[in-house]
């Protein structure tokens, strides 16, 4: 009898677990247990090659058929099994191996036997426009790195007189294998990094990597309707790959700057407009900015302070359904001061005949009155 533990169980997952369960489950427990993660962890090791073996077998349709069908005897090569043939029962399990875990800890891409290519870093640039730009769209221009070919190695990264040599540690491959007992891993070779070869003079100039950075302009449209915190896209102007791999992007952040009279929400602008007492009590026609010039409101007779009007259109054109937004005007109502005693005097007058009125000229000021007086009975 086998003392071996059920493969399934091993890898945590189901019978009936398809092969993408099956490997997910593995790169997580590969992760885990690495003996790199791991250093003279004995337990760890173990659980390690014993999730090796468990996904060498199930990851093999015909191995997993085998061992379905005759448990552990199916593909134990000591039992004459179907994974018998002097040791074949780990045939193919390095490349499985190095397949996960060049997913897990490689960062580029290669064809099989060639250096790894990376694609080049994002890059971001900030830029600050007011909000009229915001509103109308707005054409610029930006200066960002670059990179140029080095003059002097015309880009090879050799200093002038030498050559770049192929690596003789992965003969160009970029890769290399590493024997960690009874199986190995494909690893970058440390020697050129995974570019499969080496310079042995360096370009003076450009320290052997064939670019030199520079500065280059960029024209960058700004599109009417943008937000504050939105980017826009450069698509290849971020920095170089290696080996050949496409560049990045670069990303434009938008940020606009505090407007001295207008507030933005979203398409919608607002705006805290002070009103004379006198224009608040008889009313009339009251001139207001908006982001395209002026406009003119009418203000009900008696408004009071805290009174919000509504502009439709007068806001920003939305940068999805180009519809503009609305102006909302906040009317604050000023109180006169510094007044002179004449003016004093006009607004005693004033008063006492409002007084004499009685409640019809304040009726807010009497239905507050009448909550305070409920309150305290």
């Amino acid at each position: 009898m086998s003392n071996k533990r059920d493969f399934y169980e091993i890898l945590g997952v189901a019978r009936s677990a398809t092969d993408d369960e099956i490997k997910k489950s593995y790169r997580k427990m590969a992760m885990k247990y690495h003996p790199d993660r791991n250093p003279d962890n004995k337990e760890a090791e173990a659980k390690f090659k014993e999730a090796k073996e468990a996904y060498e077998m199930l990851s093999d349709p015909q191995k997993r058929a085998a061992y379905d069908q005759y448990g552990h005897a199916g593909v134990d090569p000591n039992m004459g099994g179907f994974g018998g043939g002097g040791g074949q029962g780990f045939g193919g399990f390095s490349d499985a191996f190095g397949d996960i875990f060049g997913d897990i800890f490689g960062g580029g891409s290669q064809s099989r036997g060639g250096p790894q290519v990376y694609r080049g870093a994002d890059l971001r640039y900030s830029m600050e426009i007011s909000l009229e730009e915001a509103a109308n769209g707005h054409d610029t221009q930006i200066r960002v790195p670059s990179w140029s070919n080095c003059e002097p190695c015309h880009g090879s990264g050799a200093e002038p007189g030498s050559k770049v040599e192929t690596c003789t540690t992965c003969n160009g491959a970029g890769q290399v294998r590493v024997a960690q007992g009874f199986f190995s891993m494909q690893q970058t070779c440390p020697r050129c990094s995974g570019s499969g070869s080496y310079i042995p003079k360096p370009c003076k100039k450009c320290h052997g990597a064939g670019k030199i950075k520079s500065q280059k302009t960029l024209e960058v449209k700004i599109p009417a309707g943008i937000d504050d915190g939105m980017r826009i896209r450069s698509s290849g102007n971020g920095e170089p790959g290696v080996n050949g791999g496409p560049s990045g992007d670069l990303y434009v952040e938008v940020h606009i700057k505090p407007h001295p009279v207008f507030e933005r929400d979203g398409d919608d602008l607002h705006c805290k407009m002070p009103i004379s007492f006198v224009d608040a009590i008889l009313g009339g026609e009251i001139e207001v900015p908006t982001l395209s010039g002026k406009a003119t409101f009418d203000v009900p007779e008696g408004t009071q302070s805290g009174r919000t009007f509504r502009l439709r259109s007068k806001g920003i054109k939305s940068l999805r359904t180009s519809l503009p937004g609305d102006l909302y005007i906040h009317v604050q109502v000023e109180t006169p001061v510094k007044l002179t005693q004449a003016q004093k005097d006009l607004l005693k007058q004033f008063d006492d005949s409002l007084k004499a009125g009685g409640a019809k000229h304040s009726p807010q000021q009497k239905g507050w009155l009448d909550r305070v007086k409920d309150f305290f009975n």
